[in-house]
C-alpha cells in the first residue's frame, strides 16, 4: 500500500534490508531474514526479532524507497506483506514517474514531486474506499471530489452526503447543493458568475425546524447563534430533515459534555458513517422505542409479512423485525396490533408448505405450547437460516435458565377485571409474546387487577425476561452492594422514609429494608446513574405489586431503556421530553398556547409528571392506573395524558392572571382524579376536600379511566416514530442551552477577575473547552460542572495561547510544565478555566511587575509555590510571625493571617506570604535562560539580549555582595539553630553555602534600568489575533486525531 512519505537513514537500514530492484530514484526493498533458505546469523537475527515484536511495532516484509542521487537520507513510499502487492506499486512507478523525473534540474524538486504524487494516490484511495461504501460509487466520487475542492476541508472530513436545493438571502433563492459531513453543513453554489458558500459545524447549530411562507414551499430552517439560514426546494424533504437532524444530535453528543448520554458503537466511529448507516439507525431507535428492547438489541431482519391473529380469525399484515434476542411485529396501523416473541421463549422456527392461499410460511413454537403463523416473507430461506443461528446461540447461553411461572398474588381484586383478562388471555394468549391490540388496551385503561398488575408490568417491559436470563444476579449484586457507602447510598437513606410515607408498606423495617436493597443494588449496577431523585417514588410502587427482584428488574427497564437518559445528574432525557412536551401543546393545542406564550411555566411543572409518572401529583389509586398505560404504551402515554390534563383544564389556564394561579388550577385538578379503587386496595393518601380557593373553583371529581380514555381519543394518532423524531431535534435545543448556561456561569465567575475583553474571554473558553473535547476526555468536574484541564491539554492549549514565542521546544515543555505546577493550586492535577483565565489575564493585560511577578513565581521550588501570593484582604485581621528556610532567606517574614489560622500549621501553608521568596543561584540561571528564550524571534532581538546581559550582570553582583553580607550574618547562628536547620538542610536537594540568592524587588530594579526589556513587557499583545490562529491550530490538531482514528479503524 501507498504510504505517506517517511525518512529514512539508508546507511543504517542496510543492515536490516536487501535491496531487490533499483533505478536511479528507486528501491525495491526485502527485509532481511525474509525468504531466505540459508541460515546466515544476520537473518536470522533481523527474522527473531521481527517475531518478538508485537502487531503494531512490526514492519511489513517489502517496501519502496524514493532516493535522490548523493544523498543519505530516503523516503518510504510504499510497503507490502507479498512481493506481488509490491511489484505493482514498482511497475506503476517505473511507467508513470520514472521518465518524467530525468528532466528535473533540481534534485530536491524531484522528492517533492514524488511526495506529492503519493499523497494524491493515498487520497484518491481513501475516497475510493469511501465511495466504495455507498449505492453509487463512481457518482460519489465526483461529489466527493467537488466537495473537498469547495471547501478545503481536512482530508479526514468524511461526506455522507447531499442534496440538490436552495439557500435563501432575503427573498432572493440561491440555487447549489448542500453537503453533509460528519461534523459539518457545507453549502456552494456558483450561479451567473457569482459564487455563496459557506460551512457551519454541526457544534454550532442550536435548532433545526421545518418552516413555510408565502415566498418559499416548506423549508428546513438551520438556526446558529448567530444567525439562521433557510433551505428549500429538495427531492425528499422528509429523508433531508431527518439526515440533518441525526448527524446534529451525533455530532453534539460526541462534541459537547453529555454525561449519561450514549451513542451506539458504530456512531462512535464517525469515518463509518454513512447515509444508510444513518438511516439503518434510525429504523434501530424506532423499534427499540415502539417495543422498549433493550439498549444493546441490534436490528438484523426487517421485512414485510402477515401473521394469523386468532381473534380477528385472519391475517394482519405489518412488518416483522428481528433483533438479536426477540421476534416483534406491529402492524401497519402503528398500534393496532404488535407481537413480542422473546427468541428465549421460542422451541422452534420452521418453514412449512407454501401454497396460493398460504405463501412461503413459517411457523414459530413457543414453549407455552403455542404457535404463530407467519406468511408472504420475502427472501424466507436468508431470514429463517439467520433466526434458527441466533435461537441456537440464545439456547446454548441459556440453556441452563427457564422462565418461572409467575406467581399470582393473594389480594383482592374486581371480579369483572378478572374475568375480562381471563377471556383475553384465552383469545390472545398470556405472557410476553400475547397479541397487543386495541382490545388490551382498553382493559389497560380501565386498570389492571391488582392480582395481575406485577406480572403484566412484567411482561409489558419485557423485565421477565431478563429477569430468566440473569438468574442469581441480584443476590449477588446486593451481597455485593450493602456495606459499601458512596453518594448515593448517602442519598438513599435520605429519601428511604418519604418514599410512599402515608403507606403501610413502608412504615415499618421490612418495607424499608427492601427499598433500600433495591435502590442500593442499582446504584451498584450502574453507576453512571447511581440514584436520582422519584427513583424512591418509583420503586416504592413497584414493591408493592411485584416480588423484590421483579422490582428491581422493572427498575432497570424504566431507568434503562423505557425512560431513557431520564436519570443522570442533569435529567437530559426528562429536559429534552419537556422540550417535546411544549411543541406537542403548540401543535394540538393552539387555543392554549396562543394565551399562553411562554409555556416554559407549564413545563416545569409538567416535569415531574414525567420524572415520576404522575406518582408524586395524582392520588394513589389513580396513579397505579397510569403506570400501567406507562408499561403498555411507554412514554407515549405520559404525553397524551399530559396534553388531556391541559386540555381538560384549558380555559381555567387560559383564564389565569399568572403562573400561581394556572399550577393551582392544574393541582387542584389533579387532586380530585379518583379511580373508583379507593375502598379496595393500598389506601391512599388522604386528599383535601375540593373547594375554593384564592379565586380558583373547586373541582368535580374526574375518573381517572375517563381521563385515560379521553387521552387515547383526542391525542391517540400520536406515533413513536413521531416521538423519536422530535426528541431527536430537542435533545440538540436542550444540550446547546446546557452548554450555554455553564459558559455563562463560568465568564460570570470570572469575568470580575480578570480585565480580558467579554468577547475574547469567550472566546478562551471556546477554546478551553475544545482542549478538553480533543482527547475524548469528559474533563469536568461532577460537583462544580466545569471543565478542567489535565497536563497533556493545558500544555497544548499554552502553546496556542502564549503571547512569547518560548525558544527551543523542550524549554517552551519545561515552561508549560512549570505553570501548570504553579496553577494547579489544589494539587489535583487539574487546572480550572478560571485559574487559566487569570494566567492569561496577566499576560496579556497586567503591568510590566506582574508579569515578571509571574516569571519569578515559575522558578520558585514545586514545593514553595503555594506561599508566593498575597493573603486576601478579609482574612488580614492579625500578624503570625514565619520563618522562612534558611536557603531561602535569611530573615524572618511577617505573614498576616485570622487569629483562627495561627494554631494550625496545616491551614498556614495553604496562606500566601506578602513577600515572594528569594530565588538562589541555579533558579536565578533558569530564569535567565527562560528570559532569553523568550526573546527569540522578535524584531529587537540583538537590543533585548544585550539588556538581559546587562541585567544579569547586575544581577550577579547584587548576588555576590548580598552573599558576602549574609555568610557574615550566619557565622552569629547560636549552635541550636544549627542542630535544628541541619535535618532540613541536608541530602541532595541542600543549598550549598557558596550559592546566594536575590530577591524579586532586586530582579526587578534590574530589569527596569534597561528601556528594551521595559518596552518588551510593556508592549500590548493582541489576544483576539492570538486567538483566531489558536481557533485554526485547533481545528487542525482536531483534525489530526480524526486522522489517527480512520487510520485505527
Amino acid at each position: 500500500m501507498w504510504l505517506n512519505p517517511e525518512e529514512v537513514l539508508v546507511k543504517n537500514a542496510l543492515k536490516l534490508w536487501v535491496t531487490e530492484k533499483s533505478n536511479d530514484f528507486f528501491l525495491l526493498q526485502r527485509r532481511r531474514g525474509h525468504g531466505e533458505q540459508g541460515g546466515k546469523i544476520s537473518g536470522l537475527l533481523v527474522g527473531a526479532l521481527d517475531t518478538v515484536l508485537d502487531s503494531s511495532a512490526r514492519v511489513t516484509p517489502f517496501r519502496i524507497l524514493l532516493q535522490v542521487p548523493g544523498s543519505q537520507i530516503s523516503w518510504v513510499i510504499a510497503s507490502g506483506a507479498a512481493i506481488e502487492e509490491v511489484n505493482k506499486h514498482w511497475d506503476w512507478l517505473v511507467h508513470n514517474l520514472l521518465h518524467s523525473l530525468s528532466v528535473f534540474e533540481n534534485k530536491e524538486d524531484v522528492a517533492s514531486f514524488v511526495k506529492g504524487k503519493v499523497k494524491g494516490l493515498i487520497a484518491e484511495e481513501a475516497r475510493g474506499r469511501q465511495a466504495a461504501q455507498e449505492d453509487e460509487p463512481d457518482k460519489f466520487r465526483e461529489v466527493l471530489l467537488k466537495f473537498e475542492l469547495h471547501f478545503g476541508l481536512p482530508s479526514s472530513e468524511k461526506l455522507v452526503t447531499h442534496y440538490s436545493c436552495c439557500c435563501w438571502k432575503g427573498r432572493v433563492p440561491r440555487q447549489g447543493f448542500l453537503y453533509l459531513s460528519i461534523n459539518h453543513l457545507a453549502f456552494y453554489s456558483f450561479l451567473l458568475g457569482k459564487e455563496v458558500k459557506f460551512v457551519v459545524p454541526w457544534a454550532e447549530v442550536t435548532r433545526l425546524e421545518r418552516v413555510s411562507s408565502p415566498l418559499m414551499t416548506e423549508s428546513i430552517r438551520v438556526s446558529t447563534r448567530q444567525r439562521q439560514r433557510d433551505f428549500s426546494m429538495f427531492l425528499n424533504l422528509d429523508e433531508a430533515f431527518g439526515v440533518i437532524g441525526q448527524l446534529a444530535d451525533i455530532a453534539l453528543r460526541r462534541l459537547l459534555d453529555s454525561e449519561g448520554l450514549e451513542l451506539d458503537r458504530v456512531l462512535q466511529q464517525p469515518t463509518r458513517i454513512t447515509k444508510r448507516v444513518l438511516e439503518e439507525q434510525a429504523l434501530r431507535e424506532y423499534v427499540l422505542a415502539l417495543f422498549r428492547l433493550p439498549r444493546a438489541e441490534r436490528l438484523y431482519e426487517v421485512a414485510s409479512c402477515s401473521v394469523w391473529t386468532p381473534h380477528a380469525r385472519c391475517h394482519t399484515a405489518g412488518t416483522l423485525y428481528a433483533t438479536d434476542s426477540y421476534l416483534c411485529f406491529s402492524s401497519r396501523e402503528e398500534g393496532h396490533c404488535t407481537l413480542l416473541i422473546p427468541l428465549s421463549e421460542v422451541l422452534s422456527i420452521e418453514k412449512a408448505e407454501s401454497t396460493s392461499l398460504l405463501p412461503n410460511p413459517v411457523i414459530v413454537s413457543v414453549r407455552s405450547k403455542k404457535a404463530f403463523q407467519l406468511i408472504e416473507l420475502q427472501e424466507r430461506d436468508e431470514l429463517v437460516d439467520g433466526l434458527n443461528a441466533r435461537l441456537r446461540a440464545l439456547q446454548w447461553k441459556h440453556s441452563m435458565f427457564r422462565s418461572r411461572p409467575q406467581g399470582k398474588r393473594s389480594l383482592s381484586m374486581q371480579q369483572v377485571k378478572q374475568r375480562l383478562w381471563d377471556d383475553h388471555f384465552l383469545e390472545f394468549g398470556r405472557g410476553v409474546h400475547m397479541f397487543r391490540t386495541d382490545k388490551i388496551q382498553r382493559l389497560v385503561a380501565m386498570g389492571i387487577p391488582e392480582s395481575l398488575r406485577g406480572e403484566l408490568w412484567m411482561n409489558f417491559s419485557d423485565a421477565s425476561t431478563e429477569l430468566a436470563a440473569h438468574q442469581g444476579y441480584y443476590s449477588g449484586l446486593v451481597q455485593r452492594a450493602m456495606g459499601h457507602s458512596s453518594l448515593a447510598t448517602e442519598e438513599i437513606e435520605r429519601d428511604l422514609h418519604r418514599s410512599l410515607p402515608d403507606h403501610p408498606a413502608f412504615q415499618n423495617p421490612t418495607g424499608i429494608a427492601a427499598l433500600r436493597r433495591v435502590l442500593t443494588a442499582y446504584a451498584h449496577r450502574n453507576p453512571k446513574i447511581g440514584y436520582c431523585q422519584s427513583m424512591n417514588i418509583l420503586a416504592s410502587v413497584l414493591l408493592l405489586y411485584a416480588k423484590e427482584e421483579e422490582a428491581f428488574w422493572l427498575l432497570v427497564a424504566v431507568c434503562e431503556r423505557m425512560l431513557p437518559d431520564y436519570f443522570n445528574r442533569r435529567v437530559i432525557g426528562a429536559q429534552v421530553d419537556q422540550s417535546v412536551f411544549e411543541e406537542l401543546i403548540r401543535e394540538r393545542l393552539p387555543e392554549l398556547a396562543e394565551h399562553i406564550p411562554d409555556l416554559s411555566p407549564l413545563s416545569s411543572v409538567s416535569l415531574s409528571w414525567f420524572l415520576t409518572l404522575f406518582l408524586s401529583v395524582l392520588p394513589f389509586h389513580s396513579a397505579v392506573c397510569v403506570v400501567d398505560c406507562f408499561f403498555f404504551h411507554g412514554i407515549k402515554a405520559i404525553f397524551q395524558l399530559g396534553l388531556a390534563v391541559l386540555d381538560a383544564n384549558a380555559a381555567q389556564l387560559c383564564a389565569s392572571t399568572d403562573d400561581g394561579q394556572a399550577l393551582m388550577v392544574l393541582t387542584g385538578f389533579l387532586d380530585q382524579v379518583g379511580s373508583g379503587e379507593d375502598s379496595s386496595g393500598p389506601p391512599p393518601s388522604p386528599q383535601p376536600p375540593a373547594e375554593e380557593n384564592n379565586g380558583v373553583p373547586a373541582v368535580g371529581r374526574t375518573n381517572i379511566t375517563d381521563l385515560i380514555n379521553e387521552s387515547y381519543e383526542k391525542f391517540g394518532e400520536l406515533t413513536v416514530r413521531q416521538i423519536e423524531r422530535l426528541r431527536c431535534r430537542h435533545r440538540i435545543l436542550v444540550l446547546q442551552a446546557h452548554e450555554d448556561t455553564t459558559k455563562e456561569n463560568a465568564l460570570r465567575l470570572v469575568s470580575p477577575d480578570v480585565s480580558i475583553s467579554p468577547d475574547d474571554l469567550a472566546d478562551v473558553y471556546d477554546l478551553f473547552k475544545v482542549s478538553v473535547r480533543l482527547r475524548g476526555e469528559p474533563g469536568r468536574s461532577c460537583d462544580q460542572q466545569q471543565y478542567r484541564l489535565d497536563r497533556p491539554q493545558f500544555k497544548s492549549l499554552y502553546g496556542l495561547l502564549t503571547p512569547w514565542p518560548g525558544g527551543s521546544p523542550q524549554h517552551a515543555d519545561t515552561l508549560a510544565n512549570r505553570t501548570f505546577t504553579l496553577l494547579d493550586q489544589d494539587q489535583d492535577s487539574m487546572v480550572t478555566f478560571r485559574e487559566f483565565a487569570c494566567w492569561l489575564d496577566t499576560l496579556y493585560c497586567e503591568e510590566l511587575n506582574e508579569k515578571i511577578r509571574l516569571l519569578y513565581r515559575l522558578h520558585i521550588p514545586p514545593g514553595e509555590h503555594r506561599v508566593l501570593l498575597t493573603c486576601p484582604p478579609h482574612l488580614s485581621t492579625s500578624p503570625v510571625l514565619l520563618t522562612c528556610p534558611p536557603h531561602l532567606s535569611t530573615s524572618p517574614v511577617l505573614l498576616t493571617c485570622p487569629p483562627h489560622l495561627s494554631s494550625s500549621p496545616v491551614l498556614l501553608t495553604s496562606v500566601r506570604l506578602s513577600v515572594p521568596l528569594s530565588l538562589h543561584q541555579r533558579e536565578f540561571i533558569q530564569f535567565c535562560k527562560t528570559l532569553y528564550s523568550l526573546f527569540h524571534g522578535d524584531p529587537e532581538e540583538n537590543d533585548l539580549f544585550q539588556a538581559i546581559a546587562t541585567v544579569t550582570s547586575l544581577v550577579l553582583q547584587i548576588g555576590e555582595a548580598g552573599h558576602r553580607s549574609g555568610r557574615h550574618r550566619g557565622s552569629e547562628v547560636s549552635q541550636q539553630e544549627e542542630e535544628e536547620a541541619e535535618p532540613k538542610g541536608g541530602g541532595e536537594d541542600s543549598v550549598s553555602d557558596s550559592e546566594w540568592t536575590v530577591s524579586y524587588a532586586q530582579i526587578l530594579a534590574s530589569l527596569l534600568t534597561e528601556q528594551a526589556l521595559v518596552n518588551f513587557f510593556e508592549k500590548p499583545a493582541d489576544l483576539s489575533a492570538k486567538i483566531a490562529s489558536a481557533k485554526q491550530k485547533q481545528y487542525e490538531q482536531r483534525a489530526g486525531l480524526l486522522a489517527l482514528q480512520h487510520a485505527a479503524s
